[in-house]
């Protein structure tokens, strides 16, 4: 239910600890993810049920069990299957395991400048990840004194797996998709930073260098959606945000995530979210 920003400006841990541990529940504000990008990295342990995950135009449904990592800079979002889904996200800044670390600084770098690509599905050939993954979120969760050193550990762990089991390739990157995704990249941020606007069909186009049309089937085919529906949709997630956690009218809601009609902003809200913002608020707070 919650929206990322895109690219996400949120804070990911401390400046000095750039590690963040998020437990993700049908009841956690996070549980909903629309499409976003960011530079940390980030680990998703799906404990139960399954996650849909789109990773730049590539969809996949992952499972009970897997673990997958999302490289920095890479545009994903994606939903829980259904409610029975619970999952873990760790994020952190590759930057971070750098500092004063000369031994590992080259393998390292070759990661950040994606010369590495390290796999997706991390769990899928290998048993010793689940474990160290274990171990990680133990750390993070319980904060004991000490864990910011065993957190990094296990972090340093991880990779060494991935490195020993070659649970990566080689980067053969296609020039023409990567420039088509950084124009998508380009209106999903200008859609996070003025959905309270304004927006139209055109002016998307343009941000993106593309005519409407040509622009609208590349859209699609990396977001799944036409660029209104994401607009739409974008919206009532910020909506629900709104709900849940500032004291506003639905009416200053509506206003608030560039709906002018707040009969319009109900009927939209229904169709995203299956209840009306009246039911919603009602359902969030009994």
């Amino acid at each position: 239910m919650k929206y990322l920003d895109y690219r996400e400006r949120r804070e990911q841990g401390t400046f000095n600890f750039p590690i963040a541990f998020y437990h993700q529940t049908p009841y956690s504000p996070r549980y909903y993810m629309t499409y976003h990008w960011h530079l940390h990295y980030e680990l998703i342990h799906i404990l139960s049920g399954s996650f849909r995950l789109t990773l730049d135009n590539l969809t996949r449904c992952y499972h009970s069990g897997d673990v997958v990592l999302i490289t920095g800079g890479t545009l994903h979002g994606g939903d829980p299957v259904d409610h029975s889904c619970v999952y873990d996200c760790i994020l952190f800044d590759l930057e971070f395991l750098l500092k004063d670390n000369h031994a590992c600084a080259k393998t390292i770098q070759d990661i950040r400048d994606h010369k590495i690509l390290i796999h997706t599905l991390l769990s899928e050939r290998c048993s010793l990840v689940v474990p160290i993954i274990d171990q990680l979120t133990d750390s993070l969760s319980r904060r004991q004194t000490g864990y910011e050193f065993l957190t990094q550990g296990y972090l340093y762990q991880l990779l060494g797996v991935i490195l020993s089991e070659h649970l990566y390739e080689e980067n053969k990157s296609d020039a023409v998709f990567a420039e088509r995704l950084n124009s998508i990249k380009s209106v999903l941020a200008y859609i996070s930073d003025n959905y309270s606007g304004n927006i139209s069909l055109d002016s998307l186009a343009r941000i993106a260098g593309m005519n409407p049309k040509y622009f609208c089937r590349c859209f699609r085919s990396v977001t799944g959606r036409t660029p209104i529906d994401y607009l739409n949709y974008f919206r009532i997630e910020c909506a629900c945000e709104m709900l849940s956690t500032k004291n506003l009218s639905i009416k200053e809601t509506a206003i608030s995530c560039g709906f002018n009609d707040e009969s319009y902003f109900i009927r939209t809200f229904h169709k995203y979210k299956g209840t009306t913002p009246k039911k919603f608020l009602k359902a969030e707070f009994s």
